[in-house]
């Protein structure tokens, strides 16, 4: 009978702390990563290692290498036909011949995933579009994401890939920048276009930026057919300081379902700990 008990005993011990497990946690994303930044581990981990298209989680890396060069903030930058996409076709609310500062593309870049922003930031960049991409690549291999490369600075292309541990470390240098965790959390704002004097309001990409009920640092969504959604965050849960690597989240509200889930298994977590 008291063997029957001791065993009751571990069985019930082991299952206080299978919310660590990664039974513990049903997500739908393809490949995710859970990383603990102040004690620097893993906390749950789901295809990590799989090369996988990233789509606009790119643009991380493209206001890194912006920011990195130190280019004048200030200098306006006009809108060109050579930022059209002419890969996926999408749309930009950003006209040919519109002029904005360079500080207004990185924000629309981060905060909205504007595509013809991040294209011109790239164009713009010394020795164009070539000299960017290098200059990304050789962040890559500096930040060691070994299994990462980069072709554009948009992601509209599909051959721009990571994997969920190597976007861990580009979140982790992203958090670095004041400006991006700053411009990357930004709910929503207006932009001024003088050449026809009109204002237009951009939201935020990530729907749990404007819920209220999320602590985030750093913020980047991504979508393309051959990607699925993708999310990005480093984010402050029961007082804990994570990286969230969600990729190739099947439906348009799967990534914010995933990351809500994460953060009630984390808080389910700290409440156990606190009654045992």
């Amino acid at each position: 009978m008291n063997k029957v008990i001791l065993a009751l005993g571990v069985m019930l011990i082991f299952s206080g702390s299978a919310f660590a497990q990664k039974g513990a946690l049903n997500l739908k994303s393809r490949a995710v990563h859970i990383f603990d930044t102040q004690q620097g581990r893993t906390l749950y981990s789901k295809n990590t290692d799989t090369v996988m298209p990233i789509a606009s989680i790119t643009k991380l890396m493209t206001a890194m290498i912006v920011l990195d060069a130190q280019l004048p903030l200030t200098e306006e930058i006009t809108i060109d036909s050579a930022d059209i996409d002419v890969l996926k076709n999408t749309r930009s609310r950003l006209h040919v011949g519109a002029s904005l500062t360079r500080q207004e593309l990185l924000r629309l870049a981060l905060m909205s995933s504007e595509n013809r922003a991040a294209a011109a930031l790239g164009r713009a960049y010394p020795g164009g579009i070539e000299a960017f991409v290098a200059a990304m690549n050789d962040k890559a291999f500096e930040l060691g994401m070994g299994n990462s490369y980069f072709v554009d600075s948009t992601g509209l292309s599909s051959t721009n890939v990571s994997t969920a541990r190597d976007l861990v470390k580009m979140v982790e240098a992203a958090y670095g920048y004041d400006i991006i965790r700053q411009f990357s959390t930004t709910s929503a704002h207006a932009v001024e276009l003088t050449d026809n004097r009109r204002s237009m309001q951009f939201t935020n990409s990530n729907s749990l930026i404007r819920s209220g009920s999320w602590q985030i640092d750093v913020s980047k969504t991504g979508f393309l057919s051959e990607a699925g959604r993708c999310l990005v965050m480093q984010a402050n849960i029961t007082g804990k300081p994570v990286i969230i690597v969600l990729l190739d989240s099947n439906g348009k509200n799967t990534r914010s379902s995933d990351a809500n889930r994460i953060k009630k298994w984390m808080e389910a977590g700290l409440a156990r700990k606190r009654s045992s």
